[in-house]
């Protein structure tokens, strides 16, 4: 548990490529705004497209970045419950129960209630929420 993030502290993180790039727009976004500035006296046409620039450089990149760290903190994993499978070879009767750790397929585990033949774990899967089905549908 020591190597792992917790699941709040990992969402509110932005990742560094996207982090990377925004900083980097900024950057030349103002540096854009500064040489307007200079240049302001002798060439207006040119400072006024350095100021547009600048301006909308600077505009987009702090939209960006609100826009990712808004997104990125509203994604929560949710641990979903994992369900083991265990089915009676000569009767057939089928239980699920919670996973336990060591649990692997073809397993023999405890013996059957109605037959006392040994069972076997047939199928280790995760729970999925009949809405969450539907929405990754495409």
């Amino acid at each position: 548990m020591l190597g792992q993030k917790s699941a709040g502290n990992a969402s509110n993180k932005v990742s560094p490529f996207v982090l990377l790039i925004i900083i980097l727009t900024l950057v030349l976004s103002l540096t854009a705004l500064i040489i307007a500035l200079e240049v302001i006296d002798t060439n207006q046409l040119a400072a006024g497209w350095l100021m547009l620039i600048g301006a909308l450089g600077v505009v987009i990149s702090t939209y960006v970045l609100f826009q990712a760290r808004r997104r990125s903190s509203g994604q929560k994993i949710e641990n979903l419950p994992i369900v083991t499978t265990v089915e009676c070879k000569k009767c057939g009767v089928k239980t699920t129960r919670e996973f336990q750790r060591g649990d692997y397929i073809f397993k023999e585990v405890e013996p059957c209630q109605k037959c006392n033949d040994k069972m076997l774990i047939t199928a280790i899967y995760r729970e999925v929420k009949e809405g969450e089905k539907e929405r990754f549908r495409f």
